[in-house]
């Protein structure tokens, strides 16, 4: 399946990165759940995670979280 999740991608100042947090997974991982120094690598490493949190329900036979609809 192709699934469309929710980034919320923040810098931090203290950090000095930005930091991922994919709401729909906030029940299985804490949150932020990944990082990245620029933008582009949080993005590529929150698609990871998202596909690695898409393995593990898979494998514990669980289904996965729903994508957030957000109306336009």
């Amino acid at each position: 399946m192709n699934y469309r999740y929710s980034l919320t991608i923040q810098w931090s100042d203290e950090d000095q990165l930005y930091l991922v947090t994919i709401p729909e997974f906030a029940q299985l991982v804490m949150q932020p759940c990944t990082a990245g120094k620029s933008y582009e690598e949080a993005i590529e490493k929150a698609q990871e995670a998202i596909e690695s949190y898409l393995i593990y329900c898979q494998e514990e036979g669980i289904a996965p979280p729903q994508p957030t609809m957000i109306a336009v």
